[in-house]
């Protein structure tokens, strides 16, 4: 393996790794009823909420979701 590809592996591991992080978080969020539902839509996070769909980057998907979260721990 040159060092090309294991850039690209590493790359795509770290990518996989972020979507799982993401979903994790997302299925935390629909099962607190904070959201009604997610998933990936035209590359990029959709996410259903209070009868609206936002779409998102997924980093800034993952933030949102976090952020609704940690609005019930308050």
């Amino acid at each position: 393996m040159n060092e090309d590809e294991l850039k690209q592996r590493l790359n795509l591991e770290m990518e996989t790794m972020s979507v799982n992080k993401l979903t994790e978080t997302a299925n935390l969020a629909l099962s607190l009823g904070l959201i009604a539902g997610h998933g990936f839509r035209g590359g990029k996070y959709e996410i259903l909420s209070q009868g609206k769909v936002i779409l998102l980057p997924v980093n800034e998907a993952e933030t949102y979701l976090e952020q609704l979260i940690q609005t019930l721990t308050k």
